[in-house]
This record gives structure tokens, sequence and C-alpha cells, in this order.
């Protein structure tokens, strides 16, 4: 790994810092912002120790390496907030140092485009890169208010009639890690793999937030898009399903309260499927959208 720079560097988010937690974490100061927490070395240039808090089945998850990248992006480019963000997964990052590498491709006066990637070494040394992202950035506090659309909520039960990973076994060995950092509660409607019973549909419907009771911001939809179980399992399949590329769009900031998250499938092919998502804040807005392409295990 190079060597970092001697001079000291600021720490984008906030140091862990040792004491009792408070009973509700609050923006800035929480597990997400502390595990997201990018180090500059020096311009364009940041260290980040990714955290097997956020590993599935051993891996790091996406949603999270799309927040620690996308923290980097609001450092580099004169904009606050993530709009559009497109990231290719490479390989699979696992806990332990990396390099993110950031670059300005272009600003303007309402959006600046950027483009970052993360990098960590194997045993010899050798640098391997394991996300790239292209992105554009504004400020979402700067929008019209004006909305006009066809969407509407998803339908899902009051949380109390809804059911957690507390509530059963994990779907599969490993993943317990990133659910321990998560409140999500999922739509019995698609709970059906998870009794051997699954609907066909590709369907996933879920409350969502932080467990530690951090509101969502910007940052956090990033996470939020890629967090629940993968629609996948409702079709029939099970095991790892691996993000190719995901494209997130950022809507609006949302609202304090947890957020609903639904997931879609409408076509899985030649062993890869799309996941739709939409996130709704507590105001009944729509905050974020993307839509991935993953890779299944048939068979």
């Amino acid at each position: 790994m190079p060597e970092a720079a001697s001079a000291p560097s600021p720490t984008l988010g906030f140091a862990r810092a040792g004491g009792p937690p408070s009973s509700r974490a609050v923006i800035g100061d929480s597990e997400f912002d502390r595990d997201t927490a990018v180090t500059r070395r020096e311009t364009g240039v940041y260290d980040i120790d990714l955290s097997a808090g956020w590993t599935i089945i051993n891996a790091v998850n996406g949603g999270y390496l799309l927040a620690v990248l996308g923290r980097a992006l609001a450092d580099t480019l004169p904009h606050p907030d993530p709009f559009t963000v497109s990231a290719h997964y490479l390989t699979a990052s696992q806990p332990g140092p990396a390099v993110v590498r950031t670059q300005t491709v272009r600003t303007g006066r309402t959006l600046s485009t950027g483009q970052a990637s993360l990098v960590q070494f194997d045993d010899e040394g050798n640098e391997v890169e394991r996300i790239r992202v292209l992105a554009s950035y504004g400020d979402l506090a700067g929008l019209p208010d004006d909305v006009r659309t066809t969407a509407a909520p998803p339908a899902i039960p009051p949380l109390d009639q809804c059911f957690g990973p507390e509530d059963g076994p994990a779907p599969v060995d490993g993943s317990s890690a990133i659910a321990d950092r998560l409140m999500l509660k999922l739509d019995p409607a698609t709970l059906g793999w998870a009794l051997g019973a699954p609907s066909g549909k590709g369907e996933m419907r879920a409350w969502f937030g932080l467990a530690d009771g951090r509101d969502a911001d910007p940052l956090s939809l990033l996470l939020a898009v890629d967090a629940l179980p993968p629609t996948a399992f409702e079709i029939g399949l099970k095991g790892w399903v691996p993000t190719v590329e995901l494209t997130v769009h950022v809507r609006h900031r949302p609202a304090p309260g947890p957020l609903r998250v639904s997931i879609t499938t409408r076509n899985l092919a030649g062993g890869f499927l799309e996941e739709d998502a939409e996130v709704w804040d507590s105001a009944d807005r729509l905050v974020a959208q993307s839509r991935q392409l993953a890779r299944v295990r048939l068979g």
C-alpha cells in the first residue's frame, strides 16, 4: 500500500469515540457515520477501514460501499448532495483497509460531476479495484417544491405487523452482521421464502431504518436501496446475489422517521435479474429510486 503523507489529515465524518452511546443516534454522530468516514490523505485520495459490521457472507454490502464513496465525493465536489450515482462492482470488497480515489469531471452552477474508485491490496501487495462510480451532485435543499407524479407509496402493513431478522433464522450463513445494524421489518406478503413457500412474484417490501435510531439523509439512502433481502429469495432462489451495476437517483432529503422500501424484479434471464427500488419517507415523498443488475446462481 502506498505510504501515507506525513502531514495530519482531516477525517470526513466522526472519529470513533469511547463512552456510553446515547439512546438515539443523530446524523453526524452514529455508527453509520463513523463506519463511512474517510480520511483525506491528499487531494483526491482518502483512506478508510471498511467495517466488518456491514458484511453479508463476509463480503461488504454494496450500499454501504456506495455511501463510503459518496462521502468522499461530497468532499471532492462543490455541491453537497448526491443526485445520481452509478456504480460498477468489479470484485468483492473485504473488511479492512481500502483507498478511495476521486476526480472532478465537471463543475457547473447547479450540478457537479465526479468519479471515484475504491481499491484494496491482495496478499502480494497488488492493487485490486473493487468498485468504480460516476456521480452527479447538487443541492437538494435548493430544488423547487413542484411535484407531479403518478407514483404512490407502497402498501405495507404497520411496523408492528411486519417481521425482522430477529423474528427468525438468518436466511444465509453470515448475513447477520449487517442485519444487526439495521431496523428492518419486512412485509409478511413478501416473506414466503422464509417459510419455504416463495410467492414467485419477485417482490420485497419493508420498513427501513438504522438500528441506533439515526434518521435518514441522502448518504444513507444509498444504503437503503441495497439493504433488503434480494428479490431472488421470493422467486425461489437461494444464496448470494452479487450486484454487477447499481444506479441510484436521490430525489429529496428524507423527513425524520422510518422509510418504506419497495423492490421489484420483473425479469430473470441468463442468470441475471434487475431490481427496481423505490424509497419513501414518512411524509409520503419518493426520496430515492434505483435499478441494479445482479447475478444469480441457478440450480
